[in-house]
């Protein structure tokens, strides 16, 4: 079977459920922004070690089953569960809790890792925003924008750990102090 099936070529594609859509729908907008997020994700795990590197390849796993939920939404099989969200929030506890991180404005991009998980992070964002529009016109799964929102937060910390793993002493501090230097100048 060939890659290519032509059927999108006139500007529609079809839905998990058989269900053909404009391309420009809400809801093709928001998978695509899924599907980048993922890549991204790929992207920056690529540098990690283990266990990180594992928690982002369940994580991928898991974008995969929503991006299904999106495009198959009577499918009970892909609704997300509480388990996938809890898991996110023990992993930011785990890492909040091995360092202390700065409450103020952050400068992105201390170390590459962080500067790829922070790249993930703002598009997961975006993604939120795409899920809460389709979900105004099409409805949702709450738990799936919940975990959205839940990943975001997650992507924050481990950039910030990655930061932290990365920094010399004092660095941080020195970073800090540049951003409110910047944000008292302003």
């Amino acid at each position: 079977m060939s890659i290519y099936t032509k059927t999108g070529d006139g500007g529609r594609t079809s839905l998990m459920n058989g269900v053909r859509i404009a391309k420009s729908d809400d809801r093709i907008e928001l998978l695509g922004t899924i599907d980048e997020l993922n890549s991204a994700i790929g992207f920056a795990k690529v540098l990690l070690d283990e266990p990180q590197k594992s928690d982002l390849s369940a994580i991928q796993r898991d974008l995969m089953q929503l991006m299904a939920g999106i495009a198959d939404p009577g499918n009970a099989e892909y609704r997300m569960q509480n388990e996938q969200i809890q898991k996110l929030e023990e992993k930011i506890d785990i890492m909040e809790s091995s360092f202390s991180r700065a409450r103020e404005f952050v400068l992105y991009g201390g170390c590459e890792q962080s500067a790829r998980l922070d790249m993930a992070r703002a598009i997961a964002r975006r993604a939120e925003r795409r899920f809460q529009k389709a979900a105004q016109i099409y409805g949702a799964d709450l738990k799936a924008l919940q975990y959205v929102n839940r990943l975001s937060d997650y992507l924050y910390m481990a950039a910030r750990y990655a930061d932290h793993l990365a920094s010399e002493p004092g660095e941080e501090g020195l970073r800090q102090e540049v951003i409110r230097n910047i944000m008292k100048n302003r």
